[in-house]
């Protein structure tokens, strides 16, 4: 990941768009869908990365962690669910020399090398639709669950660099995710949303047109649309990384834009 810029082809030298994705139901990995379609499409509009950085909702730890293996296994960190999804390989090598360059780059915090985690579902369930081929190294960054958003928007801002070295970095998770509200006989209702639901997502399309990171930080002060919306943190910090990695120069790219079970978003954003 230290090339010399010299060295680099213009393709290396062309700066990367970063993806928040909604990733819903684990289900999205072997259904055929809307959204599963949405991320396909996104896709065609990005140059193939030579690696991924993902942090998901789903790697929650104590300190910061980022995969080292070469080879990280597929996570099926989820119960309930019928025996083809837990039959799912999302064989995509991994990349210790990403890993090394990422504990290098973040000086606000030791970043220790995990040789144990994997790739969990908030990564692979979306990736796969983006590359099925899984020829793409793919490494992920834990999100410190003691740390408020502030902290994370900060630190996101020490990857800015790998957007200019040709790794595409993701942020998965939802804007909308409660699960104790979902209604489950309109799960598979893609108009359906309550009330507080669709204000909440509607608030924060908002301020991410308007560039308004401020806002989205300190989200618990926007409303109680938003407390309902986002009970626990874990599945919006990864948009707080992706927002702390815009450039002024960035287009933005809403899509995917639709709540599924009253209180789950699959709203997405490009920016490119």
């Amino acid at each position: 990941m230290n090339e010399d810029k010299d060295s680099l082809t213009s393709e290396e030298k062309t700066i990367m768009p970063i993806l928040f994705l909604g990733h819903g139901n684990p289900m999205n990995a072997i259904q055929e869908n809307e959204f599963v379609e949405g991320f396909r499409t996104i896709s065609k509009d990005i140059l193939k990365p030579k690696a991924i950085l993902c942090i998901s909702a789903h790697w929650e730890t104590r300190g910061t962690f980022v995969t080292a293996m070469p080879h990280p296994e597929t996570i099926h960190d989820f119960g309930g669910f019928p025996q083809a999804l837990f039959q799912v390989q999302y064989p995509a090598p991994g990349s210790p020399e990403l890993a090394k360059h990422v504990q290098e780059l973040i000086t606000q915090t030791t970043v220790l090398a995990d040789d144990s985690w994997g790739l969990d579902h908030g990564a692979w369930s979306v990736i796969k639709h983006l590359y099925p081929k899984a020829d793409i190294p793919v490494v992920e960054l834990s999100i410190d669950h003691n740390k408020p958003a502030s902290y994370h928007y900060e630190l996101a801002k020490a990857l800015a660099p790998l957007r200019q070295e040709g790794v595409l970095i993701i942020g998965s998770g939802n804007i909308v995710h409660n699960l104790r509200q979902v209604a489950w006989d309109k799960l598979n209702d893609g108009s359906y949303g309550y009330d507080w639901a669709i204000e909440a997502n509607n608030k924060v399309k908002k301020a991410v047109l308007e560039g308004d990171h401020q806002a989205l930080i300190n989200y618990a002060n926007m409303g109680k649309s938003l407390q309902l919306s986002i009970p626990t943190p874990e599945h919006f910090i990864p948009l707080i990384y992706i927002l702390a990695l815009q450039k002024d120069t960035d287009s933005i790219n809403i899509f995917n834009d639709k709540l599924v079970g009253g209180s789950l978003s699959m709203t997405s954003v490009m920016y490119s």
